[in-house]
């Protein structure tokens, strides 16, 4: 068994890693400062990990030491911790600065001193920003609208320069829409799924931002969990950004039928004025990510929304 760094391990993406990891028995470290992640999730952690197999450290990777402490003894870094959201980005550029890119420099750094076999750098698909062409494939230039945008292509370009210059194998997945269960509804920067369930379920009408013809390509979570799990032994690790989704697409206004038809309600959305730097169309293109890293979507668009839907009827979010 290996041991396991995940940054951001309280997080919605990181908890899912972390437990997936704690249930084949490998050890797990996650480091968290909790400024959007939630005890709650560390307790899932715990829950699915062996006796002594889990270590929680509350710290922040802007501190250079506390990424150290974090690395030591770890095989494998599972670099998920970030502020991820367009609009807080908008709001605080330089927070989101600080976080996404001196924050992966201090872990890049750290994980190199402590001479780690891979380094999985969680990027985003909105360092593509809104050129039409569709499928979007790594081949294409970074165009980015936001600030947060511009933070995670420039963890890509770091985490490139420490794989080809430092020594540090490293790869950088570009996530596409991650969405699923335990997503928090109630933050004030939430992703629209999690939006969409809790409205619905409370019977209040949806929020959509523009005419809800945006399209996106939505990603379950347990994708994501294999593609990180792959990325730590699978390719070149030699800096190379590799997208992650279904590639597939569809609009808001689709996704929020879906969703009705799942809770068996009317879905009627209010319409609300476009949010500056967001995307009008995601879809990507996997043959990377298939001939890097061996990746089959394991769990539909459909399966995923379906078992969400339920997640949030049945729960809400977990406190």
């Amino acid at each position: 068994m290996a041991t396991y760094l995940v940054t951001g391990g309280a997080g919605f993406i990181g908890s899912h890693i972390a437990v997936r990891l704690a249930r084949e028995g490998h050890v797990v470290r996650v480091l968290d400062n909790l400024s959007t992640g939630r005890r709650a999730n560390l307790d899932v952690i715990r829950g699915a990990a062996r006796e002594g197999a889990f270590e929680w450290m509350e710290g922040d990777i802007r501190s250079l030491e506390i990424c150290r402490q974090a690395c030591r003894g770890v095989d494998y870094v599972l670099h998920q911790a970030a502020l991820a959201s367009v609009q807080r980005s908008m709001e605080n550029p330089a927070d989101t600065v600080d976080v996404n890119v001196g924050g992966l420099v201090n872990v890049l750094t750290a994980a190199r001193e402590s001479r780690v076999r891979r380094v999985v750098c969680a990027s985003s698909s909105s360092v593509y920003g809104d050129t039409p062409s569709l499928p979007k494939h790594e081949e294409m230039p970074p165009a980015p609208l936001s600030p947060y945008a511009v933070s995670k292509a420039a963890g890509e370009m770091f985490a490139r320069v420490f794989a080809t210059g430092l020594g540090v194998p490293a790869v950088s997945l570009r996530y596409f829409n991650v969405f699923g269960p335990r997503q928090d509804p109630a933050s004030q920067y939430a992703a629209v799924i999690p939006l969409f369930a809790s409205a619905l379920r409370d019977g209040t009408r949806p929020r959509i931002y523009g005419d809800g013809e945006q399209s996106r390509d939505f990603t379950y979570i347990d994708n994501v969990v294999e593609a990180n799990l792959a990325a730590c032994t699978q390719g070149t690790a030699q800096g190379q950004a590799i997208n992650v989704a279904c590639g597939e697409r569809y609009t808001l206004l689709a996704l929020l039928q879906a969703m009705g038809r799942i809770l068996e309600v009317t879905a009627e959305p209010e319409f609300l004025p476009a949010r500056p730097g967001d995307v009008r169309h995601s879809q990507a293109s996997i043959e990377k990510a298939r001939r890097e890293l061996g990746f089959t979507p394991r769990v539909g668009f459909e399966e995923g929304l379906r078992r969400t839907v339920e997640y949030y009827r049945g729960n809400g979010h977990e406190t």
